[in-house]
């Protein structure tokens, strides 16, 4: 008999680290899959680890066989710097390997006739704004303006929205006995995301966890984005509670299925400014890489959350100060204090 389990992919980055400690809070049986093997003191709380690619359909087809997946968490992908030096690799990873979960998902349903919950974390770099001029003029960016990304990350991101849409709502639907709705498609497009506990892996809005880690470490550390840059950033915790909170919402309650998120919008100098508090002797330069600098000013300043707000009551507990004060500093300061 096949045991009743949550599946999440890409299980060893930023976000699995939180989810499946909250997951295994929760009882859960988790069963997870990612390129890389589990530290052990994650690995001790999952039920199954399969080490291997979501590109890889036969390992799919061996969770389906031994375990009935209720609910998925689909956080593997190639992020934004990678993407954009290796683009076909992301397609492959990002595109193809998230249609491979949908399927996989699709025949869970069908097997234990119930729709699967299928949780997908998508992006800011989702958007795709011309011009800095025409960023600040936009204000807060609703989740149907401004869809023209200008990365291969972001195409990748909106569109398999549009993917999870199509299984939600629309699958085969010229056969003769249509089965749409046998995924329960559910994303989130997350702002940059702050954490204390794992090291920033060079995503393209990183420069603020790595302000905090290198002023922490007592190194000297090079800003690749301008001062007045701003984006919508949130931390950790409030993203795993985001995606745990909507996951567990009545789908009659939902009346999207791609919801901004975001938090605080901090300039990087004002992110500077608490650091530099924080630790006195930290050197903070500016060094601005142009590219990655379009990159980041084609991402809005802020993002309109209201529906996710309204639809499933999203409310994060940590505006910057906080985050700042309370989450990440504190936590940081003490990982290097050793």
């Amino acid at each position: 008999m096949r045991t009743s389990s949550v599946l999440v992919t890409g299980a060893s980055g930023e976000i699995g680290h939180g989810l499946i400690t909250r997951l295994a809070e929760d009882g859960r049986s988790i069963v997870t899959i990612d390129v890389t093997p589990l530290a052990p003191a994650l690995g001790r709380l999952v039920r199954r680890e399969f080490t291997g690619s979501i590109t890889d359909t036969g390992l799919l087809e061996r969770i389906l066989a031994e375990f009935e997946i209720d609910l998925v968490f689909h956080l593997a992908a190639l992020l934004s710097t990678r993407a954009e030096f290796t683009p076909t690799s992301a397609h492959e990873v990002n595109v193809e390997g998230t249609l491979n979960l949908l399927e996989f998902s699709h025949h869970e349903g069908e097997s234990h006739g119930r729709p699967v919950v299928f949780l997908y974390p998508s992006s800011i770099a989702a958007y795709g704004l011309p011009n800095l001029e025409t960023k600040m003029r936009a204000k807060r960016v609703r989740e149907d303006e401004w869809n023209i990304p200008i990365t291969m990350y972001g195409c990748n991101k909106l569109y398999c929205e549009h993917l999870g849409r199509y299984y939600a709502c629309h699958y085969k639907q010229l056969a003769a006995d249509t089965t749409a709705g046998r995924v329960d498609f559910r994303c989130v497009r997350f702002p940059g995301l702050i954490s204390a506990v794992t090291v920033p892996s060079g995503g393209t809005s990183d420069y603020a966890p790595e302000m905090i880690h290198a002023a922490a470490r007592g190194k000297a550390y090079a800003c690749f984005v301008r001062p007045d840059t701003r984006i919508p950033l949130m931390v950790m915790p409030d993203a795993i509670e985001a995606l745990l909170r909507l996951a567990s919402v009545p789908r009659d309650r939902l009346t999207k299925t791609a919801y901004n998120l975001t938090a605080f919008s901090p300039t990087a100098e004002e992110i500077c400014d608490v650091v530099t508090r924080a630790f006195p002797r930290a050197s903070v330069t500016w060094e601005t890489d142009l590219k990655r600098q379009r990159i980041v000013d084609s991402w809005p300043a802020e993002v309109d959350d209201t529906a996710a707000r309204r639809d499933w009551g999203f409310a994060p507990r940590y505006d910057f100060a906080r985050a700042f004060d309370e989450y990440l500093i504190p936590t940081i300061r003490e990982r290097y204090s050793s």
